[in-house]
């Protein structure tokens, strides 16, 4: 079965594309991938800080993310060549980091937020974590009220991926998952080897994970 996504900007602006079994066609033009999977594999990779924490990407990191289908940076990236390089692997998008300015934050593929549609789930790459009660069963509008107050019509996410805090984090609350994978460069405010994510998703649902680099 195939799994539909459309990508939205801050302002509400899509652009889709549809992974298919073996194939993820990007509507607006952009470069066609081919993969042998169903599921669609995301790499998940955040606050790298490139060239302050670390001159280049860490081999340790590319190496890791061969195979994924797309790669999502959410945030505090600095140097735009980081892009560039992972690129190379496959297609990414951007949260804009606070420390991100200039070329990096006019970048096409950096937002403030990008929301992901999926066939079944909704993604939303965020650079600072949203406030989230810590109550259940609250109404699909205290989500638009707090989270989205200019998009209403998008809803409450399943999924929040952001960055920002330099730490892992992975939670579900109010049936959202809240997910950092941390930072490859500068993880706990530490200039070594750190942590990236990995999001496996298909039409029935979507499962995360940290990886130690």
């Amino acid at each position: 079965m195939p799994v539909h996504a459309r990508i939205a900007d801050c302002r509400g602006h899509y652009v889709n594309f549809r992974v298919w079994a073996f194939r993820l066609y990007f509507l607006d033009g952009g470069n066609n991938s081919t993969y042998n999977r169903e599921t669609m594999r995301i790499g998940l990779v955040s606050d790298t800080h490139v060239p302050v924490a670390a001159k280049e990407l860490p081999v340790e990191l590319m190496e890791a993310l061969r195979g994924v289908d797309l790669i999502l940076h959410a945030g505090d990236i600095y140097d735009v060549s980081v892009l560039d390089d992972l690129e190379r692997i496959a297609p990414v998008l951007a949260a804009r980091g606070d420390d991100d300015h200039g070329v990096t934050a006019r970048d096409e593929r950096v937002k403030e937020k990008h929301i992901l549609k999926f066939e079944g789930q909704t993604l939303w790459l965020v650079h600072e974590r949203p406030y989230a009660p810590m109550i259940s069963h609250l109404p699909t509008g205290w989500w638009h009220d707090r989270l989205n107050p200019e998009q209403d019509k998008h809803g409450k996410p399943d999924i929040i991926i952001f960055g920002h805090e330099h730490r892992t984090f992975d939670r579900t609350i109010d049936g959202v998952l809240f997910f950092s994978s941390g930072s490859p460069t500068f993880l706990h405010y530490r200039y070594e080897l750190g942590t990236i994510g990995m999001l496996d998703i298909d039409s029935d649902k979507a499962e995360a994970r940290i990886l130690q680099l």
